[in-house]
């Protein structure tokens, strides 16, 4: 029970800081928080093996009560600060628990170090549903057809991430876990142009959390080529929003992004072949 109570604190400690680093301007704290959520990301899956080799369970279920809105970037501060030291109580003496430790007594010291500084507090707008662009002037369909996008799309690439997550730590090879690796990283730059952007427009939420269903693979063979289908359609969003959008810049990412998505569908085909033939 303590293994998946701490599983899921610290998956939570780590979309608190990732989409806390989505949420601030400035550009040397953001990318600090950034780092630091990465390495939470890497403590997860090294939990998640070790929970693996010893038969205990673990699912993404989150608090209920769990999120992620402040009003400045002092109280998110806070916030993180005091989540990890109540992770810091569900720690043993394994080493995996020393290195989670140690590199949390760094990243509080760090917290507090900002928390010193009152000059670079700021009131943050990634909360205050202000769903305008503000670095192009959008029409009012332009704009609902940008924020419905960002919802969905932060959403799977979240699922993306932890399926995949939730695969590689089960993979049969080395060259299948590479391939989960590469689909996890290109998830998690998605996850993060998408928050940042979702932040611009004071939009930023949680995505829902996920059903065992969604991540408990059963059938890789069934769910490779469904998922090469879903990219097919993901392909088809970002080209079809890159058209309806008259801002180049806007339209010169979508772009950017259908064409990471036509590579993620030859990984999955590389990943089909090596599983299956």
């Amino acid at each position: 029970m303590i293994d998946e109570t701490l599983f899921r604190r610290k998956h939570q400690l780590w979309l608190r800081l990732a989409f806390i680093s989505f949420a601030v301007n400035n550009p040397w704290i953001k990318k600090r928080l950034y780092e630091f959520s990465l390495i939470e990301f890497r403590h997860l899956k090294w939990l998640a093996q070790t929970m693996l080799e010893n038969d205990s369970n673990y699912n993404y279920d989150r608090d209920p009560t769990f999120n992620i809105e402040a009003e400045t970037l002092f109280d998110l501060l806070h916030t993180a600060i005091n989540e990890i030291k109540v992770v810091h109580m569900f720690y043993n003496g394994s080493a995996l628990s020393e290195r989670m430790r140690n590199d949390e007594n760094y990243m509080l010291q760090s917290f507090e170090g900002y928390l010193t500084n009152l000059s670079i507090d700021e009131k943050l707008s990634a909360f205050d549903r202000s769903r305008i662009w503000p670095d192009a002037l959008l029409s009012h369909e332009e704009n609902d057809a940008l924020t419905l996008f960002l919802f969905e799309e932060s959403y799977k690439e979240y699922e993306l991430i932890m399926v995949y997550f939730y695969s590689q730590i089960r993979a049969e090879t080395a060259v299948q876990a590479l391939y989960f690796q590469d689909l996890i990283d290109e998830s998690h730059f998605h996850l993060r142009s998408f928050g940042e952007m979702m932040a611009k427009m004071g939009i930023l939420s949680l995505p829902r959390m996920l059903h065992p269903r969604t991540y408990i693979i059963e059938d890789m063979k069934h769910f490779l080529t469904n998922g090469i289908a879903e990219e097919e359609n993901a392909k088809e969003e970002c080209r079809k929003l890159s058209s309806s959008i008259t801002d180049e810049k806007l339209s010169t990412f979508f772009d950017f992004i259908n064409y990471q998505e036509s590579y993620h569908i030859e990984i999955m085909k590389k990943l089909l072949k090596e599983k299956h033939g």
